[in-house]
């Protein structure tokens, strides 16, 4: 089976459409076409449906499409194996990471990385936490520095390496500030902006509210915590933020009794062979663990 064939498959599978595939893989969707047909012919059965614009498996796609995934990750567990032996720390590691921690808390580790392991090439992917979770399980990425989920995938192991403590904030002028003493109840009569529904901030937030039975009042969502601040500090609503974000910009509003925190932290897969570029890498990030003084 022709690997090239299968990776045409997949994109296809993934981004939905024949041209998201060539864009994926720098080819012509004349050339993604003709991958796919000789895949169909080999396998004698027909794996896309095409109606109009509409790009669906079929069942026979569906079939396949766990069975590409392994085979390609067996291919790279096998050559990342193989290349293990002579024990040089070099090639390519794609590393996921999200915008907060990749501008927050990795330059320092990839200076000492990149100074360290000149051979590697890094492939570093700015994604959600969520999104690069899933390349995680996908295969499509060997090692991610996110925001943990609270309950991991059995197939997924992840080390914690940094606690980031959150605070309420509004803008200085806000109301919360200026009246004094504040509960969980009153924060929530106010409106705020979220970080988006899909991610693990959100769910740890939230979880807190219904703890106490009550409902924020969200009133805008952003998965971007710069943007998030910038709302907060024109005084549009009040948010969560990870204390490593505050300044001049923002207050903190004080609830006595709340402690709110997430995990960051890397994760890999379970039945992965790790690189030892990625080994050399886990190795940086486990030595931040509790280390004195680091933010957070």
């Amino acid at each position: 089976m022709d690997l090239a064939n299968l990776n045409a498959f997949i994109a296809i599978a993934e981004t939905g459409s024949f041209s998201g595939a060539g864009e994926r893989l720098h080819l012509t969707q004349p050339a993604i076409s003709k991958r796919i047909a000789g895949l169909e012919q080999q396998l004698n059965v027909r794996l896309f449906d095409r109606l109009g614009r509409e790009v669906g498996l079929t069942e026979a796609g569906r079939a396949l499409l766990p069975r590409a995934y392994q085979i390609l990750n067996v291919l790279d567990d096998t050559r990342r194996a193989l290349t293990n032996l002579t024990g040089e720390v070099s090639g390519r590691l794609t590393l996921a990471t999200s915008h907060h921690i990749g501008l927050h808390r990795l330059p320092p580790l990839l200076r000492e990385f990149t100074r360290r392991y000149p051979q590697v090439a890094l492939d570093i992917q700015f994604l959600d936490s969520e999104v690069a979770y899933e390349e995680i399980l996908h295969g499509r990425a060997e090692l991610a520095v996110i925001t943990l989920a609270p309950e991991p995938h059995t197939l997924v192991k992840a080390t914690p390496v940094w606690d980031d403590p959150l605070d309420f904030v509004v803008a200085p002028e806000h109301s919360l500030i200026s009246n004094g003493a504040v509960s969980l109840a009153d924060v929530a009569g106010h409106p705020a902006v979220f970080p988006g529904g899909n991610t693990f901030t959100h769910h740890i937030v939230q979880r807190l509210f219904e703890a106490q039975g009550l409902t924020p009042n969200i009133a805008m969502s952003t998965n971007y915590l710069e943007t998030i601040k910038m709302m907060v500090s024109i005084g549009l609503a009040w948010s969560v933020l990870p204390r490593t974000m505050l300044d001049e910009q923002v207050a903190r509003i004080p609830l006595p009794g709340i402690q709110l925190s997430r995990q960051l932290g890397y994760i890999v897969h379970t039945e992965r062979t790790l690189s030892n570029a990625a080994r050399a890498f886990m190795a940086l990030l486990d030595a931040q663990i509790d280390l004195p003084g680091t933010p957070g």
